[in-house]
């Protein structure tokens, strides 16, 4: 999926308890949703992405110190597993921002990286109480 003209939901990311991340990977592999899996060691997650169906789960690295990793922990503990957040594709960050910035939002996460002709920035906010994640990026 690449960054939309307008806004669209992007994906949707479910935290799951690391004892519990295989099992649910495969209950959506039987439903026919394809993944790849990723370790991210820098941010202490370990994922199953499935970028063009819009599904992916996290779960901690056990013992990570990462602040994505403390952060899904401390959402396990006090939901267990659960929607962490929605992926909202933006055509422009900085827009995105201003509107959650006019609507008091709290950033729990951000990032940017880009190379080799690809970019993707990331703000991961609590708006209105409501965990939401504005991408924009190129990656298809």
């Amino acid at each position: 999926m690449t960054t939309p003209h307008e806004p669209s939901l992007h994906h949707v990311v479910f935290a799951v308890a690391p004892h519990r991340h295989a099992a649910v990977a495969q209950m959506f592999s039987d439903l026919g949703f394809v993944f790849e899996p990723l370790q991210l060691a820098e941010l202490g997650l370990d994922i199953h992405l499935d970028w063009n169906r819009g599904i992916e789960l996290i779960s901690p690295i056990p013992g990570s110190t990462g602040e994505v990793a403390v952060s899904v922990t401390e959402f396990l503990e006090r939901h267990g597993d659960g929607v962490f957040t929605v992926v909202i594709g933006v055509p422009e960050a900085s827009g995105a921002d201003a509107v959650a910035e006019r609507y008091g939002a709290t950033t729990r996460f951000r990032q940017r990286m880009e190379g080799e002709g690809t970019y993707l920035d990331e703000n991961d906010v609590s708006i209105l109480g409501l965990p939401l994640t504005f991408l924009a990026t190129n990656i298809p």
